[in-house]
């Protein structure tokens, strides 16, 4: 009776040890990383999007710069004693002011949804390309998932792997020839 229990016991072992690594090997599980971010940053299209970005993002801020020079020049004549204004004139230039500095934080927040919406944009456009691209190198090599590295200053995720499975070179590469 001893050797029966012995046997069932060890079959089970047997069995649990045996039993994954029967589906491991009838099941092949390649995964490729990619970092999304760095395919942005090195493919020609990605630079030159980046540049328009940062250009329209200047383009506001001198407008918000030569907005906010208005409103020292307002705010410095009402400070000046030296200026002789009357009552109604500091009034005047108080409203001015006010109305001035309301304007200056309405169209301050209309150019950051301005960016957030371009930004978007520009986002979900490379994103969709990435995906078109990084899917079809995977494919071609047999992976069964692709998982974004991640990065140092966003969010890690990935923590290790070898780097004969990181895909970004090859995926910066076709992105560059379909568009150039």
């Amino acid at each position: 009776m001893m050797d029966y229990r012995h046997g069932v016991a060890v079959a089970a072992v047997v069995a649990v040890l045996i039993g994954p690594a029967a589906i491991t090997r009838a099941e092949t599980f390649k995964v490729a990383v990619l970092d999304r971010q760095a395919v942005l940053e090195k493919t020609k299209s990605g630079k030159r999007a980046m540049d328009v970005m940062k250009d329209f993002a200047k383009s506001r801020e001198r407008i918000l710069n030569t907005d906010e020079q208005e409103l020292r020049g307002l705010e410095k004549e009402l400070q000046d004693p030296s200026s002789g204004l009357s009552d109604a004139a500091k009034r005047d230039k108080q409203e001015k002011l006010g109305a001035k500095f309301q304007e200056y934080q309405r169209r301050r927040q209309e150019f950051e949804r301005e960016i957030q919406a371009k930004q978007k944009e520009l986002g979900d456009d490379y994103e969709k390309k990435i995906k078109e691209v990084a899917s079809e190198i995977a494919q071609k090599e047999g992976y069964t998932a692709v998982m974004d590295k991640g990065s140092d200053t966003i969010f890690k995720i990935v923590i290790y792997y070898q780097p004969g499975i990181d895909l970004t070179d090859r995926v910066v590469k076709e992105f560059d020839r379909r568009y150039p």
